[in-house]
């Protein structure tokens, strides 16, 4: 397996470029935020990365986890390398300075995560969920259970789950049998859930579980879900750790991929009941968990970009070094390595074109969370906000299938070598699997995307994006650059056909909702490709600027521009078929003769 190097230059490209850093440092909140401060940060994340992740990347797929009589072992390596994380002050980048986070903009934080997440996927998804149950403590907790659990937590000495799935629910959270009974201040809970991510582990001294259950007198359906916080080891006002709670590890699931996070069936009062405390209002757990959701959707699109980039890499010194084949400029010479043989070329291409567009969609959607959070302006808040909302299940969903499409094309590119476990390609396509399955399959996010995002507001969201669209090509100097012209018209060419799909949804939605539901993952893998177009516009933009004024790396700037011409004619060319399945595709899907019942 090759090593993995952060891909720096370009990752200062676009928190500098196109999610503009410095408006964001200008804001009160992120005023250490300077470009120079940031740099260095990313470089020390590089290294930790690199040189600490990544080595034990190859042995944790290997090796995995083991379970023994309710004891999780993490693979040889992890637990030094979770101490070194801690001790860095990595799991607190972007928590509030009051309980011990450094306070920096998520936009930082994201490419520190998928530095993370490139490096050692299996290894990142522990703090990704910490970070998900302090979002949830921060927006919904007591200043009681804030001082108590919080600071442990941002410091990441203690880890945090997420715990709804149950056997005969899956994702029908209605279905959730796990009960809550009252008991002198507390609650003693009684159930059991599945796939819980590091639900048990030796990495940390505490594990603090958010748990979906229900009290006796709650509604039937979601309406009567509560949250409850449930820890591995109840603790004290100021932390102490006390008795271990009536919480235990059933067993932890054998995997295709991720082999070095255990995910774990969790059994709650098998004894006297587990203890619990509610989490804000009794009968909104799920409000409540779907904001542990949203960020664990926003930092799984960044695992599918880490995947991405990794694979990337990989394919690309793989495609320098092997050696096959005649080059077709030069038949009677000698052999040549294969990253000179055309279709080799567009699988990479394809690859970058694809790792760089979600990068870049993802880094610019942390940074307008920034400004939705940091902003004084009501009217300016809720479009920053409305915009996140609706760009998160395209980032999650689009990120994670492009990391499965990217994944699989470098195993092709390795040829037969790639179906041989030794080379260590065939780990991140196994890895990436996983991605657009939890936290919300794809048809998930679609069902939100089309009927939340979309039908619920009459299209206002989607509509302000096509047009902040339509300003963006607007700005390009074609005169300056006809080479922009190409990708300028891709761009607004299908943002037209996502601007007539918008228009179906919202006359359909109401009078015939299982015709936008079978369309509804072909319009968000159209709302990924023409975003991601978007982006790569507008560096293509940027780039022709800098290589007119003779600044910088040219060879950068000639490589944005012909990675958005690629994305162009080989990934935008795709928008005309996806909106007539978003629009046509129901006939055929839905039709009373196929052959099941």
């Amino acid at each position: 397996m090759s090593d993995y190097h952060a891909p720096l230059r370009e990752m200062n490209f676009v928190i500098n470029e196109l999610a503009d850093l410095a408006s964001l440092a200008r804001l009160p909140p992120f005023a250490d935020a300077n470009a120079q401060t940031v740099e260095a940060i990313l470089d020390e994340a590089a290294k930790f990365a690199s040189q600490v992740l990544a080595p034990i990347n190859r042995q944790g797929d290997t090796v995995g986890c083991t379970w023994h009589d309710g004891e999780v072992t993490t693979p040889p390596g992890a637990k030094e390398a979770y101490q070194q994380f801690v001790l860095g002050g990595w799991n607190g980048l972007s928590a509030p300075a009051e309980h011990g986070g450094q306070q920096l903009p998520r936009l930082v934080a994201a490419a520190v995560t998928e530095m993370g997440m490139a490096a050692n996927l299996g290894f990142s998804l522990c703090p990704m969920l910490t970070a998900g149950a302090v979002e949830a403590l921060l927006l919904c907790g007591s200043p009681e259970q804030r001082r108590t659990w919080l600071p442990r937590l941002v410091e990441g000495t203690w880890t945090g789950t997420m715990n709804l799935t149950e056997a005969q629910a899956g994702s029908d959270l209605g279905a959730i049998r796990t009960r809550a009974i009252p008991d002198a201040g507390s609650f003693r809970i009684f159930g059991q859930k599945i796939f819980i991510t590091h639900g048990e582990h030796d990495l940390a001294e505490n594990i603090v579980h958010l748990v979906l259950a229900r009290l006796p007198d709650a509604p039937a359906g979601v309406r009567g879900l509560s949250l409850f916080l449930v820890p591995k080891f109840l603790a004290g006002e100021d932390g102490s750790l006390g008795a271990r709670n009536d919480v235990r590890c059933v067993s932890i699931e054998h995997k295709l991929g991720i082999h070095s996070s255990p995910t774990a069936v969790m059994a709650y009062g098998d004894r006297e009941g587990a203890t619990g405390y509610l989490v804000g209002e009794a009968n909104r757990g799920l409000e409540y968990m779907f904001i542990m959701m949203n960020n664990a959707r926003f930092q799984v699109g960044l695992q599918g970009v880490g995947i991405a980039e990794r694979a990337y890499q990989q394919a690309l010194a793989y495609a320098r070094e092997r050696v096959q084949g005649k080059d077709l400029d030069d038949p009677k010479g000698p052999s040549v390595a294969i990253v000179r043989h055309p279709d080799v070329r567009r699988m990479l291409m394809t690859m970058k074109a694809l790792t760089e567009a979600t990068r870049a969609v993802a880094y610019v959607v942390a940074a307008a969370t920034d400004r939705a959070h940091a902003s004084t302006d009501a009217a300016e808040r809720d479009a920053l906000q409305s915009f996140v909302d609706f760009m998160v299940p395209i980032h999650k969903g689009w990120a994670t299938e492009a990391a499965n499409e990217v994944a699989h094309l470098a195993v092709q590119v390795h040829g037969g070598m790639g179906f041989i476990e030794e080379t260590g390609i065939a780990q991140h396509l196994r890895d990436a699997r996983i991605l657009s399955i939890y936290e919300g399959t794809t048809g998930i996010q679609a069902i939100d995307l089309v009927g939340r995002k979309t039908a619920r507001d009459g299209g206002a969201a989607a509509r302000a994006l096509a047009a902040s669209i339509r300003a963006d090509m607007a700005e390009a100097d074609l005169a300056r650059d006809p080479s922009l012209a190409v990708v300028t018209a891709a761009v607004l060419g299908a943002n037209d056909a996502f601007d007539a799909c918008v228009d179906w949804i919202v006359d359909t939605h109401a009078g015939d909702p299982k015709a936008v539901l079978a369309g509804a993952v072909p319009f968000l893998e159209l709302c990924g490709l023409l975003c991601g177009g978007w982006q790569m516009a507008r560096a293509a933009n940027i780039a022709s600027q800098r290589l007119s004024q003779g600044h910088g790396d040219a060879a950068f700037w000639k490589a944005k521009l012909s990675t958005a011409r690629f994305y162009a004619d080989h990934l935008l060319s795709r928008a005309a078929g996806l909106a007539h399945a978003t629009r046509a595709g129901a006939a055929g899907t839905l039709a009373e003769e196929a052959p099941w019942p």
